[in-house]
């Protein structure tokens, strides 16, 4: 078993920025590819990024390419989601998913462990 929690999340302004952070204890962090994805009102959940096992693949959705960021420090068990230039279409909660398959993926159908997620509002 795999517990993940997140925070960050918060109210703030077009272009601000907020960093994400998901905490993972349990099965060794180390081993598992871990994932952002969000979900906003009235739509599905949606993949936003991914990093592998390493640190060494980083991966993102094209609506947030260029402006977010995601990293891992295994040594805290922790992955982070450095969101710069912020716009309203951000607005969602953002969870954190972990799996531990060969390779990461953007599927939502992989990831096996997820957080409760934290709430991202961006007002205009």
């Amino acid at each position: 078993q795999v517990q993940l929690v997140e925070s960050g999340g918060g109210l703030v302004q077009t272009g601000d920025s907020l960093r994400l952070s998901c905490v993972a204890s349990g099965r060794t962090f180390s081993s598992a590819h871990m994932a952002w994805f969000r979900q906003a009102p009235g739509n599905e959940r949606e993949f936003v990024a991914a990093i592998a096992r390493s640190g060494g693949r980083t991966y993102y959705a094209d609506s947030v390419k260029g402006r977010f960021a995601v990293s891992r420090d295994n040594a805290k068990n922790t992955v982070y989601l450095q969101m710069n230039s912020l716009k309203p279409g951000d607005t969602a909660v953002y969870y954190c998913a972990a799996d531990f398959s060969t390779y990461p993926s953007n599927r939502l159908s992989q990831y096996d462990y997820w957080g409760q997620g934290t709430q991202v509002t961006v007002s205009s």
